[in-house]
């Protein structure tokens, strides 16, 4: 995070903000709308920070010390003493039904919000990147495919894509079912071809991490001239007298053309000294440099703390607007939603057989800095990170683990098929199991986080 930490932080309090009270709201709305009577809504846990009343029932408002969650606290029988003329509106006193929707509510609320995200975004349009296809890695799926530099992907097995983020979702979903990945591509010659991308082989790990990497497909780069355009304060490159503007021409005895080439052996290099020679306002020096160690996805390679300079205009013709029309945007939104919901469950089930690692598990740390790098990239990244949030939030609330939403809900479908409530020594069983398993899910998410921060 570094020096962008207050920003970082603004970000993810938003979030935070936005998607417990969302979710909070669910149950408050639902909750009034059968008749219950609601006693608070807390946005946090712990001391109340600040406490006001209104509505005509006198609902207490909070907002509590300990920010991550919330709770509405309705009137219940089972939690006090409750006058006679006000029992009707006890959540204990309703029906099966209604006590299921209000639960259900929270939930549904973080879904709703995803999809209205994703219209305004789809309607408004959002500026991505044309799914123009690199040369792939050797010996890859890509590569048995014959896939070549500069074809434009139309569509992924039959479904018409306009971005390299839908190629990269749809390729992803194939993945997960093992099944091949069909494209339909136009050539740099203006021809339409087709390519087949076997999937079947591909180890399950992965997925962890870029799964266009396995499949050899990367998104093509115009090519950049290897000047400098940043050099990081202090750095390796900084230390050796490396100047933003300064051309790279050769790099351990051999030249480069272009900046991927100065990138390559950079990385390849890693804590190995290299000798770099450059041209600076029309004349030639050499430079010894000696690159730092850095691991990124389980990867070590060197990094002497330089940028490109970028070509707007190459840039500019990479990319592309997408938007739709209010019917159209609300299709889009509400397949995205669904869609996203499912891949959710499918990789979860993934972790709980032990096909995907655990180290896929972010906590807090990690979800923080994606939310101060969507605000940073713009509105629109920020809204599409608090929809995929909203989407993971829904998801995990109705898994029928007891604590959550989704175990309120197991515990309403035993007592239909019992014919009447749980006993309370079966309910307090399931509260401490739930507990435990939270606390256990917090625990990798957190070591999660540490290690990523203490590996860089």
């Amino acid at each position: 995070m570094g020096g962008n930490l207050p920003s970082t932080l603004a970000a993810f309090a938003a979030a935070l903000a936005v998607l417990i009270v969302v979710h909070e709201y669910g149950h408050y709305v639902v909750a009034r709308l059968c008749g219950v009577k609601v006693l608070r809504f807390s946005v946090g846990f712990g001391r109340p920070l600040w406490t006001w009343r209104r509505g005509p029932d006198r609902t207490e408002w909070v907002l509590a010390a300990f920010p991550f969650g919330g709770y509405v606290k309705m009137l219940d029988e089972r939690e006090g003493e409750v006058p006679a003329a006000e029992a009707h509106r006890s959540f204990n006193r309703q029906s099966l039904g209604r006590r299921s929707l209000i639960v259900a509510a929270g939930p549904a609320a973080n879904f709703l919000l995803a999809i209205v995200l994703y219209w305004l975004l789809f309607m408004q349009g959002v500026t991505e990147l044309r799914p123009v296809l690199g040369a792939p890695s050797p010996n890859s799926p890509a590569a048995h495919a014959a896939v070549a530099e500069g074809e434009l992907v139309r569509a992924v097995s039959g479904k018409v894509v306009a971005t390299w983020s839908e190629v990269r979702w749809e390729a992803m979903r194939l993945t997960l079912d093992g099944r091949p990945i069909e494209l339909e591509v136009i050539n740099p010659r203006g021809e339409i071809a087709f390519r087949r991308l076997a999937t079947a082989g591909l180890d399950p790990a992965a997925l962890e991490g870029d799964v266009l990497r396995p499949l050899g497909l990367k998104l093509f780069r115009p090519l950049l001239k290897p000047v400098i355009g940043s050099v990081v304060a202090d750095g390796p490159a900084a230390r050796a007298g490396i100047r933003v503007g300064d051309e790279v021409v050769v790099i351990g005895g051999r030249p480069v053309r272009d900046w991927s080439e100065v990138a390559g052996r950079i990385r390849e290099a890693g804590d190995r000294p290299l000798d770099i020679e450059l041209s600076r306002e029309g004349h030639r020096l050499e430079v010894a440099v000696t690159p730092v160690m850095v691991e990124e996805q389980g990867r070590r390679f060197g990094r002497i703390g330089i940028g490109v300079r970028e070509d707007p205009a190459a840039f500019e013709a990479m990319r592309v607007v997408v938007s739709y029309g209010p019917l159209d945007s609300a299709a889009r939104a509400l397949r995205l939603t669904w869609e996203t919901s499912a891949l959710t469950l499918r990789m979860m089930g993934r972790l709980l057989t032990g096909e995907l690692s655990w180290k896929n598990i972010s906590g807090p740390v990690t979800i923080a800095d994606y939310a101060g790098q969507s605000a940073r990239l713009g509105a629109d990244h920020f809204l599409r990170f608090l929809a995929l949030i909203s989407i993971s939030l829904g998801v995990l609330n109705l898994l029928p683990v007891p604590v959550l939403d989704g175990g309120h809900l197991l515990y309403y479908f035993a007592e239909l098929l019992k014919g009447g409530p749980l006993s309370e020594r079966a309910m307090e069983i399931g509260q401490q199991i739930g507990l435990s398993l939270l606390f256990l899910l917090m625990a990798f998410a957190l070591y999660n986080d540490i290690n990523r921060l203490v590996s860089g």
